[in-house]
Formats: C-alpha cells, structure tokens, sequence
C-alpha cells in the first residue's frame, strides 16, 4: 500500500509527473486484427460519432479544424496585431495601444488597419493544419508508445511533447506568410499588398527572407503552443472535477463549449507571456534587413522585449478562446470522437491500492 497523501498528490496535481515507478510494464491491448488499442480515456467509438478516433477521416477533419479555428481568428485580430508589432518595432512614435491606433488611422485611414490580413489568414490557415491536425497525430502516437497507466501518469508530458512535435512543423508553414505580414505592416510605404511584398523581399534577399525568422517563430511559438495545449488540457479536466457541477457526459453539447471557451481563455493568457519576447524579436527581425536574432535581442534589452505585453494579453486570451471554441465546434459538428476527461487505469488503481 502507497501513502495515502503521495496518492492525492499525485492525483491532485495539475502538472504532476509519474511518483511510482513499477518493474513490469504491461503491453498494450490488441484488438482482433492485432493493432494495439487507443490509450487514451475513452477513445472508443460511440454510435453517434461519424468516423473512428485515430483514422485519417480524424485527423483530416482535426486539420480542416485547425484551419478555420487560427486562419479566421487570426485575421479577426489584424488591427490590434498590427498596432501590437508597431509597438514593438517603433516605440518612440507608437506610445499605446490607444495612440497605436489613432496613429495608424490618422496616417492610413481606418483601411490602414487592415494591412496584412492577406498573409495572416493564409498563413495561419496553414498553421493551423499542422499545429492541430499534427497534435492529434503525435498525442495517439506517444500515447501508444507510453501505454495506458503511462499515458495517464504522464498526461502533461504527453501534451507537452505532441504540442512542440506538432508546432515544429507548423512554424515552417506558417514562417514566409508571417515575414511578409510583419514586413507589410510594419514597414510604412515598403508594400500594402501580398502580392507586392512577395516579389520585392524574394529580389532583396532571396528566398532567406522568408525563413530567417524561422527561428524566433519556434523560440517563440513552440513555448506558447505547449502551454496553449497542456494549460488547455488540464483546465477543462480540473474545470469538470471542480467547478462543473456534473460529469461532461451529462452536459449539453453547448454547456460543453462554454467550459471549452473558459479554459482556452486560461490558457491563453499564459501563452502569451512565456511566449511574448520572442515575439517581439519576430517583430523587428522581419522588419529590418540584415539582422540576426542574438542582434535584435540585445537591441531591445530586457525591458523591449516586454513591450506591447498587454496588447498582446489582450488578442492571445481572446485569439486561443476562440481557436479552441471553434476547434471543439468543428468536432462537434462533423460528429468527431471527444474523449473524456483521463481517468485513472482500474489496473493502476490496483497497483496504488485503491481499489479492492
């Protein structure tokens, strides 16, 4: 028998890791054609879903999720994106939010605002493929790889690991969209278009200028993406345990979203600290030529980089609420596969003795 206060405090903690560790590690079940079964709570296929957990009809759909989820938001948020970088590249002259954008209209007319939304939704229309239809492909895969008492034991690591494999891959995707909306918008008379900026930064610098800030965006991105998923992940579970007064089975599917939106918001407040300073390198990185990211960093010193933090609070909460609103939608509409908060494995109940 384990001591009763290391068992709850390894149930109770949000972003605990494994306290026990055991000799023997039981295989995965197999089902009847000899393919290991899904680790994670409640994964099975109820009559009313529309395809299996883990098909490629799944993960198609999650991509397609991801999609509208960071393509529409993203370009919702343009006018406050636009300010944000302005902010971080030009201090002296854009001293507020609020002088942001009386600035910004008084010099390019309230269309000024709009300056970039072109690459912004492509962009993180792409992103938004890779980073949740990829995140749904790495959380079964590790899950597998872990094992169902595993997989419970370590469900942060498991978030924290599909989140940093998916977003590596997504930022690739979404690195040249993002140079050219940085460029576009920050940059005043350089180009008010994609289709102007493309061409002119590929004769300046070659196809480098779309890449260069590849970097930055995964110092910057991987960090938020992690907590964006692991901080969502834990929340709805702790939400659903503490604060919904009964089990996610017997909420509606609209009580279901609004705990969704509640812990995207959360989450989302956290993303943008820990995320914050290497989105103002990505700022001014893509706006001047030549630069590396070591340079801007020691430009900026430790009080630039926190620049435009509270913009950024602002559009981040709002932005990750909404991404995983419509994210959840999506699986709703299309009848995908929702497990269930993690419950603990009755085998490892066993094993901690607490259950007969």
């Amino acid at each position: 028998m384990y001591p009763t206060a290391l068992t709850q405090l390894a149930r109770g903690n949000p972003f605990s890791a494994p306290l026990f560790s055991y000799q023997k590690v039981e295989e995965p079940a197999q089902n009847l054609h000899g393919q290991r079964t899904r680790n994670l709570a409640a994964a099975a296929v109820s009559e009313g879903d529309s395809c299996e957990f883990g098909s490629n009809k799944y993960y198609a759909l999650c991509g397609f999720g991801g999609i509208l989820s960071c393509g529409i938001t993203h370009t919702a948020v343009v006018p406050l994106d636009l300010v944000k970088c302005r902010l971080q590249v030009d201090p002296d002259k854009y001293k507020s939010i609020g002088n942001g954008f009386s600035v910004t209209v008084r010099e390019d007319g309230v269309r000024g605002l709009a300056k970039g939304w072109a690459p912004t939704f492509i962009g993180y229309s792409m992103q938004g493929l890779c980073k949740f239809g990829f995140y749904e492909v790495f959380k079964i895969f590790y899950s597998d790889l872990l094992g169902e008492e595993n997989t419970y034991l370590w469900r942060t690591s498991l978030y924290l690991a599909a989140s940093a494999s998916a977003e590596f891959f997504a930022d690739i995707a979404l690195a040249p969209m993002e140079a050219v909306k940085v460029r576009i918008q920050t940059k005043p008379g350089y180009a008010n278009t994609l289709r102007q900026a493309v061409p002119k930064m590929f004769a300046e610098e070659g196809i480098w200028a779309f890449y260069k800030g590849v970097v930055p965006l995964w110092m910057r991105q991987i960090p938020y993406t992690m907590m964006k998923f692991s901080c969502f992940e834990r929340t709805v579970e702790l939400l659903y345990k503490h604060v919904v007064p009964k089990p996610r089975s017997e909420c509606s599917k609209g009580e279901q979203l609004v705990v969704t939106f509640v812990a995207g918001y959360i989450a989302g407040v956290f993303c943008a600290i820990v995320s914050h300073p290497a989105d103002s390198v990505v700022s001014v990185l893509n706006k001047e030529s030549g630069s590396t990211a070591a340079q801007v960093l020691k430009k900026l010193g430790p009080r630039g980089v926190w620049k435009g933090l509270i913009a950024r609070i602002i559009m981040i909460g709002t932005l990750t609420a909404l991404q995983w609103f419509i994210y959840d939608s999506v699986k709703v509409y299309f009848r995908l596969p929702r497990p269930l908060p993690p419950e603990m494995p009755e085998s490892l109940k066993k094993k901690l003795g607490l259950t007969e």
